[in-house]
């Protein structure tokens, strides 16, 4: 009997994030907010600030690129952005999940490649390969490996996402590649360096919202979870609590306890918009 594969925690993550994205704030990005100079940091604005995200995104696509891959394309919503503006969109998306999502958006305009960038197969090339918020989950070798293999000669590569900061202290908000190995690694490889654009400052609010959301309204409902079970069902919530304490002990000091910030976030990480060229000789 063949064996059942198991769920992806991270891949439901995703997917719960979206329909609470769209149920909540009005939106179907699932990337964070940039939240410019005069926009209040509220619920209402969040779709305002995913929008701008996506601008700034744009705004610094060179004037050369006809041909685009966006690796770990979320639930497609940017790259039907980009197919809108004219340009030609494949899409990496490993999350069965969310491609479902993707084909609803891009329909036939783009071939969807549904695997890991690592992956990948193909005897295309592109004129920019895209990360937005999924290069903190490829290993680093494995990225420029690839990379090297899809792009054009005199190609671009775009990566907007969140590095490690080199501080002490043990972050509550996880991901990111180290920033110093990174730029380490690009080294390696014939990289010209266009744009290094820190935007922590524009982005960390995000997190603000996030945690706000979770403070008025998963705590709450976390709390009453655990009041029936306590009240109803004591047996099975002193198992669950004993089952599953290191697990509790974690989702409640992340997620509950107002740890993850704006404030901590811009301590551990540093947010980056980067943009470099392939060497084209």
């Amino acid at each position: 009997m063949k064996k059942k594969k198991k769920v992806d925690f991270k891949e439901i993550g995703l997917d719960i994030g979206l329909i609470l994205a769209k149920q909540f704030f009005n939106t179907e990005y699932l990337h964070y907010g940039y939240w410019t100079d005069g926009l209040t940091v509220e619920t209402a604005n969040v779709a305002k600030a995913q929008e701008n995200y996506a601008n700034f995104i744009v705004s610094h696509i060179p004037e050369s690129t006809k041909t685009i891959l966006d690796v770990g394309c979320g639930a497609g919503k940017f790259a039907e952005k980009l197919l809108d503006l004219g340009y030609t969109v494949d899409c990496v998306s490993p999350s069965p999940n969310l491609t479902r999502h993707v084909r609803k958006f891009v329909g036939d305009r783009s071939e969807i490649f549904e695997c890991g960038y690592e992956a990948l197969e193909t005897d295309k090339r592109y004129d920019m390969i895209l990360f937005s918020e999924s290069f903190q989950y490829i290993p680093l070798s494995d990225s420029f490996s690839q990379n090297m293999r899809f792009l054009n000669k005199g190609g671009h590569i775009l990566i907007c996402d969140f590095f490690r900061r080199d501080v002490d202290g043990t972050s509550p908000i996880g991901g990111g590649h180290d920033l110093k190995k990174f730029y380490s690694t690009v080294a390696d490889h014939p990289l010209k360096q266009l744009e290094d654009i820190d935007i922590t400052r524009q982005t960390a609010p995000s997190i603000d919202i996030v945690d706000d959301f979770l403070h008025n309204a998963i705590h709450p409902i976390y709390d009453l979870i655990f009041y029936v079970l306590d009240t109803n069902y004591p047996r099975i919530s002193r198992l669950i609590r004993w089952k599953y304490k290191k697990r509790l002990q974690k989702i409640e000091y992340k997620y509950l306890q107002r740890q993850t910030n704006g404030e901590s976030f811009a301590k551990f990480k540093s947010y980056h918009l980067l943009l470099y060229q392939l060497d084209d000789k």
